[in-house]
């Protein structure tokens, strides 16, 4: 596979370019790539709610109402 990978201002890696061919391969492969596709941008208002339900389940979770999941147990499940 021949990829190129983009660097931000300071040279940092910032991105991956792989050729369209092969992008074609890869969401055959891996069919759940294909959903990357679909995906638009969430607008203002799906932003704006998604925030507030977070800020409201962390009132909750101060409150001893909401029950979480540790972050080292959440990245086991990626």
């Amino acid at each position: 596979m021949s990829v190129q990978v983009i660097q931000d201002g300071k040279g940092k890696n910032a991105g991956v370019f792989i050729p369209y061919n092969q992008w074609r391969q890869l969401k055959k492969q891996h069919k759940e790539l294909e959903a990357l596709e679909q995906e638009e941008e969430p607008d203002k208002e799906q932003v704006l709610s998604n925030i507030k339900k977070g800020l409201k389940e962390v009132r909750q979770f101060k409150q001893g109402k909401l029950k979480t999941t540790s972050a080292k147990d959440f990245m086991k499940e990626f």
